[in-house]
């Protein structure tokens, strides 16, 4: 009898283990197909939005006035401060007036004199009239009666209007303001000689209300108004029109203005279209004891702001979170999953931000669902398992006029 090893043993117990193991495998089968990813998505819903657009405007005063003189003289007092607010009617400068009382004086004894001349024609007219029928005088010496009234009535009346010149321009000796507002520095100062209508001595700005002068592109013009035919946006009336101001620190301005102008033609140097913001400019004092007793203005002429245009309404608007909009080689893009849950890489158009969305002018359908995270996971034409996306209720980061969400599945 053989006697066998127990290394012999060892290594035939292992090949027989082995057998076993590879049967059982071949008994099992091949091992299960993996589940489809898990991808989270929205169900685009049409909806009514707020259609808001910014522009860049600038502010200007209300009424700029400039100040100049009616009459060519010597400045001989400048009555206001520069920088402070002045009322109507208020002085502001005092042109040298001697000359003046001299030529109105002067005017004034012309009239008297074209007074006397008149009724000394009168006269001699009734005097030589009745000899004419006691051919005491000739034709011609009642002619000459007659012609010399006519010379004397028109001596009168254009003495009378170099008198009415003459105190024209000694009333506007003493400049005042037209309007009430806020002066500016002055020009010229005592002893100038200033030039009638043509040298600016100052200006004045009715600062409230504030104007806000907006350039509109001709682009965006245009495209408004195929939106309002095609009953894409609605709006209503157009000068009711409000707009919100942000400031160059980037604060929002306290009140609404209102549109009260929109321009005949565009300006072929810009291609745009000029509109028109009123706001109110008026606010409380923050300084408490001060004795300024000029009013305080949030807003002065010149200043560069924004100006958001509210009132436009967008109907059916498709939105979509900003995490399922992605970037490719051919542009912007979203997976959406068809109705056998197969991820499909559509090619969209998307023209603004709403909130945390994007509104998406092309490319989707109202129903249709869209991948809002598991990207990694997905592949164009490969199954998937959809569940419906929950995001987290966070008001304070969203506008309350871009409030609206796109519903979720």
């Amino acid at each position: 009898m053989k006697v066998h090893s127990p290394s012999n043993l060892s290594f035939a117990l292992l090949v027989l283990m082995l057998l076993g193991l590879t049967a059982c495998q071949q008994e099992a089968g091949p091992p299960p197909a993996p589940l489809p990813p898990e991808v989270k998505v929205i169900t685009v819903v049409p909806k009514t939005i707020p259609d808001e657009v910014e522009f860049i405007g600038q502010t200007d005063s209300f009424r700029p006035v400039e100040i100049r003189s009616q009459v060519t003289g010597i400045i001989k007092k400048v009555f206001f401060t520069e920088g402070r607010d002045v009322k109507k009617g208020d002085r502001l400068y005092l042109i040298d007036p001697i000359p003046f009382k001299a030529a109105a004086g002067s005017a004034r004894g012309q009239v008297g004199q074209a007074v006397a001349r008149l009724a000394q024609a009168r006269a001699e007219l009734a005097r030589v009239k009745p000899l004419l029928d006691e051919q005491a005088v000739s034709q011609k010496d009642v002619d000459d009666a007659i012609a010399e009234e006519l010379a004397a009535e028109s001596a009168l009346v254009s003495a009378k209007a170099d008198f009415e010149k003459a105190k024209f321009d000694l009333k506007n000796t003493l400049i005042v303001a037209p309007v009430s507002g806020r002066i500016e520095r002055s020009q010229l100062y005592e002893g100038r000689l200033v030039s009638a209508q043509t040298d600016l001595l100052t200006s004045i700005r009715q600062m409230d209300p504030m104007y806000v002068n907006v350039n509109v592109p001709e682009s965006y013009i245009l495209r408004r108004q195929r939106e309002l035919s095609e009953q894409r946006v609605e709006r209503p009336d157009l000068f009711e029109l409000r707009g919100i101001m942000t400031m160059a620190d980037g604060t929002t301005y306290p009140h609404e203005g209102t549109l009260d102008f929109a321009g005949t033609g565009f300006r072929s140097e810009t291609g745009s279209l000029q509109s028109r913001f009123v706001f109110p400019n008026v606010r409380q004092r923050s300084v408490p004891g001060d004795r300024d007793d000029r009013p305080v203005y949030a807003l002065f002429p010149g200043q560069f702001v924004q100006i958001r245009v509210k009132g436009y309404m967008r109907m059916n608007a498709l939105l979509v979170p900003q995490r399922a909009v992605q970037q490719g080689a051919q542009g912007t893009f979203v997976y959406v999953i068809d109705g056998e849950n197969k991820a499909e890489l559509r090619p969209i158009t998307a023209s603004a931000w709403h909130g945390q969305n994007w509104l998406i002018d092309e490319g989707l359908q109202a129903g249709e669902q869209v991948v809002v995270e598991g990207f990694h996971r997905v592949r164009p034409g490969a199954q998937v398992s959809p569940v419906p996306f929950h995001s987290p209720a966070d008001s304070s980061v969203t506008p309350p006029v871009d409030a609206d969400r796109v519903e979720e599945s």
